[in-house]
């Protein structure tokens, strides 16, 4: 995939006509990571704005969760607690639990206050300059705002990574959304302009990569789009579901083939692991070992010209 991703594009390859920067062809093979909301929420969220940061991936895919959880961590932290915490007293001390993992009920409030004024003023360029909001304009438009390192949509609006969400409103996003359209109604988010745009990065794609944290939409949604061109040509699945349920969420690469989501001729592969502990590994093994090769190789070069 990144020895693929390394040759360079010729002259017909070249996206000259493309205007949508976030969507142009920008190497020999586009690549798509998915992950699911508990990523961010756990310490998967500081390997992925890596990979975001150093422009190591070309399209994102992710939940509400995915993008709120990154949020709030820059308002204010996310605690270790315990798989095994009473619902109930929690409740109580206003402490949400996600898995191991405890969230405020502060935090909440903080992301209310920080976002509403954004939605307002996202209503107000809706109204004045007839702007179409899309989940991943949302989603840039807010890294824009957050405007800290430690985010990984800081790095992806910087870096003009798309980050697609057709389930926007499935989280505490959706909830500020809910109570900003009683205080200020109107704001508008096409979902549809957004599976055109994942649809025709897909489809420009010289060649196609996945990489995929989880299961549910994200993991649907990227190899839907990659259908599109007739199948990817590199994947990789993390996750624990087991495909005897039927779901997509653990169908096995090959179900995917048949589908013409993966090509026949690809070598895809799934890792049956908890993500938070695999994906790391990875990283490092795989594109962080590739980034700090290519800037030595880089560095070096200069000091020779030098």
């Amino acid at each position: 995939m990144l020895k693929c991703r390394d040759i360079p594009l010729n002259e017909e390859q070249e996206d000259s006509f493309e205007d949508d920067m976030l969507i142009k062809r920008k190497s020999s093979c586009t690549i798509f990571l998915g992950y699911t909301s508990n990523m961010v929420s756990s310490g998967v969220r500081d390997t992925i704005r890596f990979l975001a940061e150093h422009r190591l991936v070309d399209c994102i895919v992710t939940t509400a969760g995915g993008v709120e959880e990154d949020l709030i961590k820059c308002l204010a932290p996310t605690y270790i607690g315990d798989f095994h915490l009473r619902g109930n007293v929690l409740r109580d001390k206003g402490l949400n639990r996600i898995g191991n993992l405890l969230v405020p009920n502060d935090n909440y409030c903080l992301f209310e206050d920080w976002i509403m004024p954004i939605l307002d003023t996202m209503l107000e360029e809706q109204k004045a300059k007839n702007i179409i909001w899309t989940p991943s304009k949302v989603i840039e438009r807010l890294g824009l705002e957050i405007n800290d390192p430690s985010s990984i949509y800081y790095w992806t609006a910087r870096n003009q990574i798309p980050v697609f969400s057709p389930a926007l409103t499935d989280g505490s996003l959706g909830d500020m959304m809910f109570f900003h359209s009683f205080k200020n109604p109107g704001l508008v988010i096409d979902i549809l302009q957004d599976l055109r745009r994942l649809n025709t990065m897909s489809m420009k794609a010289v060649n196609s990569g996945l990489v995929i944290l989880g299961g549910g939409v994200i993991k649907h949604h990227i190899c839907n789009a990659n259908l599109m061109r007739n199948g990817a040509d590199f994947a990789v699945f993390i996750n624990t579901s087991s495909e005897f349920d039927g779901s997509d969420s653990g169908a096995r690469p090959d179900e995917a083939i048949s589908w013409g989501k993966i090509k026949k001729t690809a070598s895809p592969v799934k890792i049956f692991g908890e993500a938070t502990l695999v994906f790391p590994l990875l990283v490092g093994e795989t594109f962080a070992a590739y980034h700090h090769s290519k800037e030595k190789s880089d560095n070096a070069g200069v000091v020779e010209m030098n």
